[in-house]
């Protein structure tokens, strides 16, 4: 077992059989879902500060311009922005929502970006478990989404339902360390592939 990365002093360790773990809390990630940001007059789920400002959005797809694309009458939240993930189904094209993982539908867990190089294989679209310490609770899901370096524990709002916790991204979630977080890189989920960094 070794020290990959220390995320505020919390480490994420590297285990003997590949695998990786870490202890956090769970933040909320509404990132991928149709109603995550919107405009003004449009109150996403989440603060459109978390997904960037004009001349630097980082959540949500822009056009040639560098102005966030906003969803039409034929996606499922007309007026919203397109919000991504780093997972992406490459078969829609970049404007389209069906593109990312829904956080409002689908679980899934959100790591520090350093990880997708410093593991091997593949981390994106791995599977990983989630168990909640007190209660011994369990749930399958997978690595869908990468994060800034210094932030560990944050899950889709799907994931944080599947343990009971208030999941609005605005929020919900809980800073207490009582989830252990453990991914399996190289893994692929049913339903979902494994995608090279």
């Amino acid at each position: 077992m070794k020290t990959l990365l220390m995320v505020r002093g919390v480490p994420v360790q590297l285990l003997d059989d590949s695998s990786a773990s870490f202890i956090g809390g769970m933040t909320i990630d509404a990132d991928g879902a149709p109603h995550a940001y919107g405009p003004p007059g449009k109150r996403g789920l989440d603060f459109l500060a978390n997904a960037g400002h004009p001349g630097n959005w980082w959540g949500v797809v822009t056009d040639s311009e560098g102005n966030p694309v906003v969803q039409t009458a034929t996606d499922p939240a007309p007026g919203f922005y397109v919000s991504t993930t780093s997972y992406e189904r490459v078969e829609f094209r970049r404007s389209d929502p069906r593109r990312y993982l829904n956080a409002e539908t689908e679980k899934f867990i959100v790591v520090p970006a350093p990880l997708r190089k410093m593991m091997a294989p593949v981390v994106l679209g791995c599977r990983a478990l989630v168990k909640h310490l007190s209660t011994g609770q369990e749930v399958e899901t997978i690595v869908g989404d990468f994060g800034p370096a210094t932030h560990l524990g944050e899950a889709s709002i799907a994931l944080a339902e599947a343990f009971g916790l208030h999941a609005d991204p605005r929020t919900g979630g809980t800073d207490a360390p009582v989830f252990l977080y453990k991914i399996f890189p190289g893994t692929a989920v049913p339903g979902y592939e494994l995608q090279p960094a």
